[in-house]
């Protein structure tokens, strides 16, 4: 491949941008800020993140979209916040064949679109979503890391995992693009219950209980609007889940935490609570739209919406779970 696209240069973009380097003859990691371009570009460093970490030498950082528009490839490493605006700057600027692959895992609220579903707003549906138990500073470290990916074209999906594909980070494609992104908001819920119960310092046998209840009900809700529910044992499904739900490195679950132990938390100073709180209104929304009983979403919204104690939270939880 000879020219790539990164569009974000936070933790998750740079280190795709270094991965996908080794693939590509350049690498275009688009940001907004004209310091940290000429930064990046200059000590080959994106000190912000990777202070520790030299870029490569094919990584060409630019804050002008025209630089992009002749790539094949577009990853969009951007939250999902900023996802409707990035993808109106880049409406007539791309090629007709670009290949726009998301990571954002996340749910615009209260359209309940999906980023996929966004991009088909302004593109087509032939995007490629990428999701799994993936942090973004093991991937910069080049330690063993694997993801799925899926598209509604195969051809699509082949061309994306051979930017992404190295000894060390591992692509699988699959083919429910439903699935796939509804386990990267699903596991940000289930991340945030178990944080909330381990903030509570809730017994380890309840805990663990309240994390298979929960992979359960992923299955239940990717099924019941449409995708396949052995989606839900991929890497992008279980493998994600159980990093989040567990890992001290889960934003998500250190939200929880915080939650669980009725900590007050400046929600205008936090990306993280912001937008965990769209992924759980978004997904009461969802279950109520298709009938999908969640005891866990149920909890998650009981918390961090309604402000519930979490103790009593839990007994209506533990009530209801079987």
């Amino acid at each position: 491949m000879e020219k790539v696209a990164v569009i974000g240069a936070g933790a998750l973009g740079t280190a795709l941008a270094q991965t996908v380097a080794e693939n590509a003859d350049e690498v275009y990691l688009h940001l907004r800020r004209e310091e940290l371009k000429e930064e990046i570009n200059s000590v080959r460093f994106n000190n912000e993140y990777y202070p520790n970490t030299q870029l490569k030498d094919n990584i060409i950082a630019t804050t002008d979209y025209d630089d992009i528009k002749d790539c094949k490839v577009i990853i969009l490493a951007i939250p999902s916040s900023a996802f409707r605006s990035v993808l109106e700057n880049l409406k007539g600027v791309l090629r007709e064949d670009a290949i726009l692959v998301t990571t954002a895992k996340g749910i615009e609220y209260p359209s309940l679109k999906t980023m996929g579903k966004l991009i088909e707003e302004y593109f087509d549906d032939q995007y490629v979503a990428l999701s799994g138990p993936n942090f973004a500073s093991e991937i910069m470290l080049r330690l063993s890391t694997v993801s799925n990916i899926a598209s509604r074209s195969h051809e699509n999906a082949k061309i994306v995992k051979s930017v992404l594909d190295t000894p060390q980070f591992k692509v699988k494609i699959i083919d429910d693009v439903v699935g796939l992104e509804i386990c990267g908001v699903t596991k940000n819920i289930n991340a945030i219950a178990n944080g909330i119960c381990e903030g509570m310092n809730i017994n380890e046998n309840a805990r663990y209980g309240v994390l298979t209840k929960g992979f359960t009900e992923t299955k239940d809700i990717i099924k019941s609007i449409g995708g396949d529910e052995s989606t839900a044992s991929e890497y992008c499904g279980f493998g994600d889940l159980v990093l989040t739900s567990t890992s001290l490195e889960s934003r998500n679950h250190t939200l929880g935490m915080l939650y669980g132990q009725r900590l007050i938390i400046d929600e205008k100073a936090s990306g993280v609570v912001f937008e965990g709180k769209n992924s759980i209104m978004a997904m009461k929304d969802i279950c109520s739209n298709y009938n999908i009983q969640s005891v866990i979403v149920d909890f998650v919204y009981d918390v961090i919406v309604n402000r519930i104690p979490p103790k009593i939270a839990f007994r209506t939880l533990w009530d209801n779970i079987e």
